[in-house]
């Protein structure tokens, strides 16, 4: 039955496609050369629709001086140089960001029995996150050059700004130069850095904040961290920064991530991730206390409570006392010392919670995981080009 709808659909758009040649006034256009293209005849296509194939009979014109021909038909239709219509390109750019190019080359076929390759499927996902990607960069070289739209709209009362960065496979050519993560080794990945900006508006009972529902927007690429903090800025500028009452950029321990956050959020309230500055504790606590574990949790428990209220001074103390009785740890807890003091005042978690914001970085490491991780699945390895036009993809 679907297959004969589609059939009739297929024939009856066909009739449409059919366009009857130009009159007299309209049997010229100008050429891109600057001399005069004329009709010549209609000439057909094929084009695979939303219900299969059809037809497309339309004028063409042929300039005589530049022997470039023109269909001014198909630039209206939007099928200029492709034999897939918007509504196919749309369904394969779907597909394509979604999972594994083969695996959407099948989804096409069973659930709207249209055949097309995988190459295809690939092809178009990536054309269109590639336009996705230089309309971004149009606006952000208009962020940057201070062309920004005039903020318009109601104060948003807390506007929340969260980055971070996971690894993705790519092919060996991206990664040449690059050392890997274990000394000697060459590199294998590339750093993919993801953003997220939301707005918070309420707390619950219990006095937790709640994110705005569908407030949630998204930028990401490989590239520097230069580059990624001018892409979230220009973000951010966008989605009312300049109307915020209160602003806040949330994040793990990662350099780059503050330095960013001082560049083009200084007036921000800068807040490290909770769960992750516990997670630096277990691995001290596995250290001290490498085969109880009991123990690793006892000692864990007691530091948690200080960094939970935001005693950093007494935690940093304890730490570098550690090293005097445990002369074979001094490295490891010199640097959790260093880390926990060179964020002490992104860590007031006490005085966080009593403004009623997040302490925990949570969306923006979900969105490391649905958005990047559809790019480390098995067997993927990737161009920065193909990662960067499915990561814009996925974002929009």
């Amino acid at each position: 039955m679907r297959s004969a709808m589609h059939q009739a659909g297929a024939a009856a758009l066909t009739e449409l496609l059919k366009f009857d040649p130009p009159g007299p006034e309209q049997r010229q256009l100008p050429c891109t050369c600057g001399h005069t293209a004329h009709y010549v005849e209609p000439r057909s296509k094929s084009v695979l629709t939303a219900v299969g194939k059809a037809e497309c009979l339309r004028p063409y014109y042929l300039c005589d001086r530049c022997n470039r021909g023109q269909f001014p038909i198909d630039v209206q239709l939007d099928i200029e140089n492709t034999e897939l219509s918007p509504g196919v390109r749309r369904m394969l750019a779907m597909v394509g960001q979604q999972g594994a190019f083969d695996q959407g080359r099948q989804q096409m076929e069973l659930l709207a029995g249209l055949s097309v390759t995988t190459k295809a499927v690939e092809r178009t996902a990536e054309a269109i996150g590639t336009d996705i990607e230089m309309r971004q960069q149009h606006e952000l070289e208009q962020a940057l050059q201070l062309n920004l739209p005039i903020p318009l709209g109601p104060r948003i009362p807390i506007l929340y700004v969260e980055m971070d960065g996971t690894s993705v496979p790519v092919v060996r050519k991206e990664t040449e130069g690059r050392a890997g993560k274990q000394d000697g080794q060459p590199a294998h990945t590339r750093e993919a850095k993801i953003g997220c900006i939301f707005t918070q508006t309420t707390v619950n009972e219990e006095g937790y904040p709640i994110r705005d529902e569908d407030s949630t927007t998204y930028v990401g690429a490989i590239e520097t961290a230069e580059e990624f903090g001018r892409r979230l800025y220009a973000e951010a500028w966008r989605r009312g920064w300049s109307r915020a009452e209160k602003r806040v950029v949330l994040g793990d321990g990662a350099e780059w991530i503050w330095n960013q956050a001082d560049l083009h959020f200084p007036e921000a309230t800068q807040i490290v991730d909770l769960y992750h500055a516990r997670e630096h504790l277990g691995v001290v606590a596995g250290q001290l206390y490498p085969d109880d574990v009991p123990a690793q949790r006892r000692w864990r428990m007691v530091k948690q409570n200080k960094l939970d209220h935001g005693q950093i001074e007494n935690l940093v103390a304890s730490l570098h006392a550690l090293e005097r009785s445990h002369r074979g740890l001094a490295e490891i807890l010199q640097i959790e010392a260093n880390y926990f003091e060179q964020n002490k005042e992104r860590m007031r978690y006490p005085e966080f919670r009593r403004q009623g914001f997040f302490v925990g970085s949570g969306v923006v490491e979900a969105s490391c995981k649905t958005i990047i991780g559809r790019l480390k699945q098995s067997g993927m390895f990737w161009t920065v080009r193909g990662a960067n036009a499915i990561i814009a993809l996925r974002c929009c």
